[in-house]
């Protein structure tokens, strides 16, 4: 069975956006834990290397791509930018309908409406993000 190299491209896409996550929660936790960095100071640095972990990553491996650092960095940023916003958006306006007064247990666990909202909103962002890559970013 011979595996179309778009679905190739999206599971390499998503591999660097597990490790992307991992980078940042990292990150955060060793300048909080190990290096008494104030909290939020620690996201935002969290947040910064893993944003330059996911582009390197993606221009080298995912789209293998050739051009500038700089142009494509600005769209890279950009591309970010816009769709978080639209993760956001997705997750304000499901939590803010009758969804979001949804919640129930499982076991210990409590399921509300804002976290499945969060967890569709992460589609969200993941499909259009890597849409927008692979289209003005790294085409």
């Amino acid at each position: 069975m011979k595996v179309d190299r778009s679905t190739v491209q999206f599971v390499k896409y998503c591999m660097v956006g597990a490790l992307n996550t991992l980078v940042t929660l990292c990150t955060i936790f060793v300048c909080k834990s190990l290096f008494d960095v104030n909290e939020y100071l620690s996201n935002a640095i969290g947040y910064v290397l893993g944003v330059i972990n996911s582009f390197l990553w993606n221009k080298q491996w995912v789209f293998h791509s050739h051009g500038g650092y700089r142009r494509e960095a600005l769209k890279f940023i950009i591309g970010f930018l816009l769709c978080y916003g639209l993760q956001l958006a997705a997750v304000a306006s499901l939590n803010s309908s009758s969804f979001g007064d949804i919640e129930f247990t499982l076991g210990q666990i409590v399921i509300s409406g804002y976290g499945i909202s969060t967890v569709i909103g992460c589609g969200v962002y993941t499909v259009c993000n890597y849409a927008y890559n692979r289209l003005i970013t790294f085409r």
